[in-house]
């Protein structure tokens, strides 16, 4: 099995081709980028973690839905991935991880539950920001623990939320919090998880273990934006 997947900055390159060996490793997804893979003879699998979706668009839902009319498996996690994944489940788009999951079941809604703002290709996508689930996931794991109360986990999200994607961080959460004249020398040391790459890592390995299961047949419309597309990126 041929693997093309979309990464940065969620893992390395590096740590991508340890764990999926021959994958071919591509900077994030963006408009037309899934559909030029899905021509590609030397690919039967196409896997999106991370995408572009301010400075240029984002990969669009009917490019992905072409790649599985054309018999190409096409999976999904941890960020742009698990959104598109959660959106188009139900036409055979495969979906991992909790990050996934709870956009599939309404938990979450938002897109920007999953954004970072992050460096350019030549500094390895290096995030500087950190993603509203993460923060999420690292409250709750702290609340669970007893390091903070649910009443101060609830505050905190809602801090978080309150601030611009590229402004999220732990460091900036806790002088949130502190400024709101909570007492969090506690969570300041408990260790941050990092959600996102633990579903990208759970992709991995099950991409690693799959059979090759191949998406059913599927029949996609060509409206009159599709054929543009098509068009620009031949």
């Amino acid at each position: 099995m041929r693997t093309l997947i979309f990464i940065g900055p969620t893992l390395t390159a590096a740590e991508v081709e340890s764990r999926l060996p021959a994958a071919i490793v591509m900077p994030p997804a963006a408009v037309g980028d899934v559909l030029r893979a899905s021509r590609r003879k030397d690919v039967n699998r196409i896997a999106i973690v991370d995408g572009y979706f301010e400075r240029m668009a984002a990969v669009w839902h009917k490019e992905i839905l072409l790649a599985l009319e054309r018999g190409i498996a096409v999976w999904g996690a941890s960020s742009m991935g698990a959104l598109r994944a959660a959106e188009l489940a139900p036409f055979g788009m495969i979906g991992v991880g909790a990050i996934f999951k709870a956009f599939a079941r309404g938990v979450l809604t938002a897109d920007d539950e999953v954004a970072v703002a992050h460096l350019p290709g030549e500094q390895g996508y290096r995030a500087v920001s950190d993603a509203l689930v993460n923060l999420r996931d690292g409250l709750a794991r702290a609340a669970k623990a007893r390091v903070i109360d649910a009443r101060a986990r609830d505050r905190l999200i809602e801090l978080a939320r309150a601030r611009f994607y590229r402004e999220r961080s732990w460091s900036q959460l806790i002088a949130d919090g502190l400024g709101e004249g909570m007492k969090l020398d506690g969570l300041a040391a408990f260790p941050k998880p990092d959600r996102k790459a633990e579903d990208a890592r759970l992709l991995l390995k099950q991409l690693a273990a799959d059979d090759g299961r191949r998406p059913a047949k599927l029949r996609v419309p060509r409206t009159w934006a599709l054929r543009q597309l098509e068009a620009l990126h031949r």
